[in-house]
């Protein structure tokens, strides 16, 4: 719920679902954090107050929600990003889902997920996985899943098909500084096998062993996204998120 300009962090991610086509969206919280749901719920005292101040374009952008079905479910243990998806396992209806995680923003024309769809367009597989990347510093790897790429698309080579997966190696040994973010779109398949996934993480489960499992068995592309990806999730980038998003909007309502 961390403030980005007008609105709290998580109503840019819900957004984002929207923008490209998302009316199912689920919430995975803990106890304690069901603010995050509520804010998308309807509010017509604070409608009221935004009309006096004069912010009728808040109140429009929040009209967007009322057409989208919200879930929430818990997660009562923190066992890994695996796991937290395993909670809404009984939710996904749909032959693929999109996963995002809070901690990541890429600033641009386009978010990662608009990048993520635009590459099952080329790719044409429905029944792939697709990973959002981006290449960082080699010194870097020990802080993100590394692909291993097998081949470039020939007329897109930010799309990549891979053939391997490593969780934090260290620099020498990774495969690639293509660096896994926070963004999926998986197959309904992977969310089936996770329960069933070898742990290499100490007993978590961990979305990127189910991927593990299925080299071979469904194709697994990545795509180096465009634009400027923000780390939410420390202070440094949470303050940049504020100055380079939160700059933006105050100048759009001048």
């Amino acid at each position: 719920m961390l403030p980005i300009g007008n609105e709290p962090l998580i109503a840019r991610l819900v957004d984002e679902c929207l923008d490209i086509g998302i009316t199912d969206i689920c919430f995975v919280i803990s106890k304690g954090k069901e603010i995050i749901p509520e804010y998308f719920f309807r509010d017509p005292k604070l409608e009221e107050e935004l009309r006096k101040r004069g912010k009728d374009d808040l109140v429009a952008h929040r009209k967007r929600y009322e057409s989208v079905n919200f879930h929430t479910v818990y997660q009562h243990e923190q066992l890994g990003d695996g796991h937290a998806i395993l909670q809404a396992a009984d939710w996904v209806k749909t032959d693929c889902v999109a996963i995002v995680f809070g901690d990541d923003l890429i600033h641009g024309k386009k978010s990662a997920l608009q990048q993520l769809v635009r590459a099952q367009e080329i790719a044409a597989d429905p029944e792939a996985a697709f990973i959002a990347l981006e290449n960082i510093a080699r010194e870097d790897t020990r802080r993100y899943g590394i692909v291993a790429v097998e081949s470039e698309h020939e007329s897109h080579v930010r799309l990549k098909k891979i053939n391997g997966l490593i969780e934090k190696p260290k620099p020498e040994e990774a495969p690639s500084t293509l660096g896994i973010i926070g963004r999926y779109i998986i197959p309904k398949s992977t969310i089936e096998i996770l329960p069933r996934v070898n742990s290499s993480h100490g007993g978590e489960i961990r979305l990127i062993d189910a991927l593990i499992t299925q080299l071979g068995d469904i194709t697994i592309y990545g795509y180096e996204c465009e634009g400027k990806r923000i780390d939410t999730g420390t202070p440094n980038g949470y303050i940049e998120a504020v100055k380079i998003l939160g700059a933006k909007e105050e100048v759009a309502a001048v």
